[in-house]
């Protein structure tokens, strides 16, 4: 009903020494294949190491090396730009990008040159220019840069008062901490080349911000007053000088005119005064009759008699003037 099963002893014979053989051939060409060659991208360098010593520097493309682990390569991004982060973690970049809820304050934690403290968070962005120096010349390269930015950008906030650092400031921190870095990297040897240092926020301290917002209110307070009396300063001052020198020169004016006036009735009276004494009585008779031109206008009922007249009473009517 069911087959026999019949034990076949030459299905579970070893495999002869040659299959052995060409396995482990196998083998040995694959590992040669994997370990004699090396791609680099565009925007990367090869270091070589050759029984653990720098040998020499591969360009980005295709390359052969000795295989078995004999040389090494370890891959430099010298063409990438790579930056640092201080005060805060970038978590997912994007459009919206996601940034780490965790608290980086003993990072970002300073004390400034008037004895305030700020959250300062900055950005650090750099290009490896000598792989050689990168890799060999300090240890830990990258622990070490991110403590030297630490170091320098403490030394440069703690020069400057927390207004310069939250306001008109940030610039010239940033480019100090650039220019400074710069230089201490070369000095250590790092082969980075800073590209720049960018303020990314700087803030009051959590437990301090409520004050610092007073404190900041008062000063904005402060200023506006001060604005405002400026203001008035300049509207009010300058007119009280106009009316003054207005004044003045009114005066001036009145001064002159009446010292002109009293010439001019000075000189008219003395040439009346010629006049009169080459003919007194006709002198005489012009000013009285000019005077007399000025004074009868100005009175209300005249009546003119001649001078050997009788009986003038009752051409006054005096009682109708009364009643009048």
């Amino acid at each position: 009903m069911s087959d026999v099963f019949q034990f076949d002893p030459n299905r579970f014979r070893r495999p002869g020494k040659k299959t052995i053989r060409l396995i482990i051939l196998g083998l040995i060409f694959l590992i040669f294949s994997f370990t004699s060659y090396v791609t680099l991208d565009p925007e990367e360098v090869g270091v070589v190491l050759r029984l653990g010593k720098f040998n020499r520097i591969l360009e980005p493309g295709l390359h052969y090396k000795f295989p078995f682990g004999i040389e090494t390569v370890q891959k430099v991004p010298v063409q990438r730009q790579l930056k640092l982060e201080f005060g805060f973690r970038t978590e997912e970049p994007g459009q919206r990008t996601k940034f780490s809820s965790a608290k980086f304050t003993e990072e970002s934690l300073m004390l400034t040159g008037d004895l305030n403290a700020a959250q300062v968070e900055w950005i650090v962005q750099y290009r490896i220019a000598d792989p050689y120096m990168f890799l060999f010349k300090v240890r830990d390269t990258e622990q070490t840069f991110r403590d030297m930015n630490e170091a320098l950008m403490r030394e440069v906030v703690g020069d400057r008062s927390v207004n310069e650092v939250l306001t008109v400031g940030r610039v010239e921190v940033a480019n100090t901490v650039t220019e400074k870095l710069q230089g201490l990297a070369n000095q250590y040897e790092t082969g980075i080349k800073v590209d720049q240092v960018v303020l990314q926020d700087v803030n009051p301290p959590e437990t301090v911000k409520p004050a610092f917002n007073e404190v900041n209110e008062a000063q904005q307070e402060r200023e506006k007053l001060i604005n405002q009396a400026r203001s008035d300063y300049n509207s009010v001052i300058p007119k009280a000088r106009g009316d003054a020198a207005r004044i003045i020169e009114e005066a001036r004016g009145y001064a002159i005119q009446r010292v002109n006036e009293a010439h001019g009735n000075a000189s008219r009276f003395d040439s009346v005064f010629q006049e009169y004494q080459k003919a007194p009585e006709v002198t005489r008779q012009r000013i009285y009759l000019e005077t007399m031109a000025k004074i009868l206008p100005k009175v209300g009922r005249k009546v003119i008699t001649d001078q050997g007249t009788t009986g003038i009473l009752p051409l006054f009517q005096l009682g109708k003037e009364e009643q009048q």
